[in-house]
């Protein structure tokens, strides 16, 4: 609301201001409505432009950062909160959105260059967590995962941490709307060596899909680049154990701990 009040004593459009910050108009809107955080420059330019005399940058420093998330994160959760289909390829450690609080502190707890410090580590605990809520809230969305073996076996946090999070999967696994599945060791043919992806539909079937680095994450919505990554998720599920024999190598995993 503060970013509007200065906008329109300014005598500025959403569209205007979008120029100035490089957003689309509906983009400003979003971020007036507080619906997605300001990214990059954002606060800083619309501060300048608007005259607010840093009281926008106040705001930022206060609401926009206590989550402590990366703004390409940011712009991940507000598309996944409202998906109605998310298909997830990991090649390297579980799913934020399957992680448990242990395993998700184990993961933060291994960021280096730069190193989180306890406060900011327990943040984006706080913050993954909350994408559990994919799993309750209405109307269920359709939910799948293909997961690396490797990714069962890799310890982070110790054992203990590790079976835990694998029990939680099985947990989630038998949910009607979610399916989890392996792709073994063995397999000789594999359509997703370019690394892992997130691919969503929107309610009305919009399809996005979300790839992330070292350096930050972006979109991919243009074709023919969206249906490619969805035809190689099929392939990739076609490859993969199915969920019934994944649930029984999960389990034996979990067991031998």
């Amino acid at each position: 609301m503060l970013l509007r009040f200065h906008r329109e004593r300014a005598g500025m459009t959403q569209e205007g201001l979008g120029n100035h910050v490089g957003y689309s108009k509906s983009q400003v809107a979003m971020v007036e409505r507080g619906e997605r955080s300001p990214r990059g420059q954002f606060v800083e330019i619309a501060d300048q432009v608007l005259g607010a005399q840093g009281a926008l940058l106040v705001v930022a420093e206060t609401e926009f950062k206590k989550d402590g998330l990366p703004p390409w994160t940011e712009d991940y959760l507000v598309e996944e909160k409202k998906a109605a289909a998310l298909h997830v390829y990991q090649t390297n450690l579980i799913p934020g959105s399957l992680q448990t609080e242990a395993y998700s502190r184990a993961v933060f707890s291994s960021n280096r260059c730069p190193t989180l410090d306890d406060e900011e580590i327990e943040k984006r605990v706080a913050s993954r967590q909350e994408r559990q809520q994919l799993y309750t809230r209405k109307p269920a969305p359709t939910v799948s995962y293909v997961l690396e073996e490797s990714v069962l076996t890799r310890p982070l946090g110790g054992k203990d941490t590790l079976k835990e999070q694998l029990h939680h999967i099985l947990a989630i696994g038998e949910l009607r709307h979610v399916e989890v599945q392996v792709m073994p060791h063995d397999r000789q043919d594999h359509a997703g060596l370019a690394g892992r992806m997130s691919l969503l539909e929107t309610a009305d079937r919009h399809r996005l899909a979300y790839v992330e680095g070292h350096k930050g994450g972006y979109f991919v919505s243009e074709q023919p680049d969206v249906g490619n990554l969805f035809s190689k998720y099929g392939i990739l599920q076609a490859q993969a154990l199915t969920p019934e024999d994944s649930a029984t190598l999960i389990e034996k995993v979990a067991r031998e701990l």
